[in-house]
């Protein structure tokens, strides 16, 4: 016998989302960050791109790390499929502390997630195959843009960035570093202060967590919820119709839709790594 469950209403579909740490942009149709979400407390650190392939998160992944200022960054840019949902990211963190060392587990640098005063201006537009799925804009530390039922492979999507760092000298920093991992001149632009990134295929090492079997496998079970998802709401015009009919039709899938970005899975790490921080 089958359960029945109870319909949520739009207004509660979009506070569980805020909960979820995100909030909805109907104009271009995707998700985002806001700016206070339950993510922030977590920092960030290589752990966590490392979970992301075993749990159907296939992306690209462009941390690019420096110092400045008496403290070390990660600017990092991703994009790719996140689960049911085609996004980009560009995250900014930095630390002071030493590096973590856990024998068998984690040796290396725990970013915390920027301070207020450390938030740089960013803007990018996420482009598949030239054409330009959306744009996001705004002083942050976390922007990022997920639309739901896209599918994509990490390598049709690019990710055209502008960030504009706190002056001159973390600038040249910056760019310094980029042309160290191999960026090219057609792939970075600079004015003042601002940097402009071209982001097609990632110059850094990816996870060793994505193999050619877990992207198999993975993409082929994002590219089925997607599919899905497209099928049973392709004469629904508004997300609060689309939602609706998942509900009705496949709860499970409702389900699967509101869980974007990365999920708490990715950080479950912290637990651990918070004992050396």
């Amino acid at each position: 016998m089958r359960l029945i469950r109870e319909i949520m209403s739009y207004d509660d579909i979009l506070k569980k989302v805020e909960l979820a740490g995100f909030t909805y942009d109907p104009e271009q149709d995707i998700f985002y960050s806001i700016m206070n979400p339950w993510q922030r407390k977590f920092g960030y650190c290589w752990l966590y791109d490392e979970s992301c392939p075993p749990i159907s998160l296939i992306i690209d992944c462009e941390p690019i790390r420096f110092r400045y200022g008496g403290k070390k960054w990660l600017i990092e840019l991703w994009k790719g499929q996140y689960g049911m949902t085609t996004g980009a990211e560009i995250g900014v963190y930095n630390t002071t502390g030493p590096d973590i060392n856990i024998p068998g587990v984690f040796n290396g640098t725990f970013y915390k997630c920027a301070e207020d005063e450390d938030h740089l201006q960013l803007f990018y537009a996420l482009r598949k195959n030239n054409r330009i799925l959306f744009t996001r804009e705004g002083k942050h530390w976390w922007l990022t843009g997920f639309m739901l039922g896209e599918f994509s492979e990490p390598e049709e999507l690019t990710l055209e960035a502008r960030i504009t760092l706190k002056d001159a000298e973390m600038c040249r920093i910056f760019t310094e570093e980029l042309a160290r991992m191999g960026y090219r001149d057609d792939e970075v632009r600079v004015k003042n202060k601002t940097v402009w990134i071209t982001f097609t295929r990632p110059y850094s090492e990816q996870p060793s967590t994505r193999t050619k079997l877990t992207v198999s496998i993975s993409q082929s079970r994002n590219r089925f919820l997607c599919e899905k998802f497209r099928e049973l709401t392709k004469e629904a015009p508004t997300l609060q119709e689309k939602l609706n009919i998942l509900q009705s039709e496949n709860p499970e899938l409702f389900d699967i839709a509101l869980k974007f970005g990365k999920p708490r899975a990715v950080y479950d790490k912290y637990e651990l790594l918070k004992k050396y921080l």
